[in-house]
């Protein structure tokens, strides 16, 4: 499928899934990434910082955004590093962790919770709860340690059949659902799209689509339209009300929060529904994006410059 009809695809029916896979070791074959060398970090000013400066920033909020290329398998080591560190860093401490993914919609949180509480097997796990691609390397890290932790697991997303009904009819178009499919979305009419966030849409839309060949108008017309723009939107809305759930459950709680970076960057999407949901909420961003295996890891200002309270470039 050519990239155009591909990015159209994933916008009709959220993010990409395949069907569970066997289990695979939770150490990557890339091993833990070497800092300086696999990556780096940066302040939003383009100052040189460091890993453990994450780590410390952790210790003053309650949310911690980290935004990923989903593709990117030395952010993947980065974020099971950064779950693995917090766990030490807190244990025994009056802080609760409790980890939250997009990877995972609302409607399986109770398979997802079968799975930690050591009630069904990992298979009977991968076949209801609906992992995404290379979930053996990509997130079954993240999860088995918070299973061996005994920490819970947000289960974030809106379930992607309702995504999809966004896109082909727009948000009313959930006034239609029961109470039960209500019960895994935010309440209704969620909050829809800032104007910052319009326009980070906007440059991405414009970017993607460049093509303005005929055979591609229908593809650039369907992607880039309103009802596309809401039903990220409405993922945003479903996490960011899911994170400030986990919040209230119990003081002195932390969440850790893994999406895709374009729902963490520059302060809109999930930030926006946390403030709107649990107004004062102190949160953290990180935004990992991957630079050329050639290239130096390298501040950009134009193009890194206010990503997030903390930029990593990975290889």
């Amino acid at each position: 499928m050519k990239p155009l009809a591909l990015f159209a695809a994933w916008i009709s029916v959220g993010a990409s899934v395949l069907p569970a896979q066997e289990p695979t070791d939770p150490v990557s074959e890339e091993g833990t990434p070497v800092e300086g060398e696999d990556f780096r970090v940066f302040r939003a000013d383009g100052s040189a910082a460091a890993f453990d400066d994450v780590l410390a920033g952790l210790d003053t909020v309650e949310v911690l955004l980290v935004g990923e290329e989903h593709g990117n398998r030395v952010g993947h080591r980065i974020e099971e590093a950064l779950l693995r560190e917090a766990v030490e860093r807190y244990r025994g401490s009056t802080r609760w962790l409790t980890l939250s993914l997009e990877m995972f919609e609302r409607d399986v949180q109770y398979v997802l919770d079968e799975y930690l509480d050591g009630l069904i097997t990992e298979t009977h796990f991968l076949d209801s709860a609906r992992p995404w691609e290379e979930y053996g390397v990509r997130y079954r890290p993240l999860i088995e340690l918070a299973r061996q932790e005994g920490m819970p697991v947000v289960a974030a997303n809106a379930p992607r059949r309702y995504v999809n009904r966004v896109t082909r009819e727009g948000p009313e178009a959930l006034e239609d659902l029961g109470p039960l499919a209500r019960f895994f979305l935010p309440p209704l009419p969620y909050p829809g799209p800032s104007e910052a966030y319009r326009a980070q849409w906007n440059e991405i839309m414009a970017a993607a689509m460049g093509d303005s060949t005929e055979a591609h108008a229908a593809d650039r017309d369907y992607a880039g339209s309103e009802n596309a723009l809401q039903a990220q939107a409405l993922w945003d809305a479903s996490m960011g009300h899911a994170i400030t759930g986990a919040l209230d459950v119990s003081p002195d709680r932390v969440v850790l929060h893994f999406a895709g970076s374009f729902h963490v960057e520059r302060g809109t999407g999930i930030a926006e529904r946390i403030e709107d949901y649990r107004p004062g909420t102190s949160v953290l961003s990180v935004v990992m994006t991957e630079v050329g295996e050639e290239s130096p890891l390298q501040w950009d200002a134009e193009a890194y410059g206010g990503l997030a309270d903390f930029v990593v470039l990975t290889r």
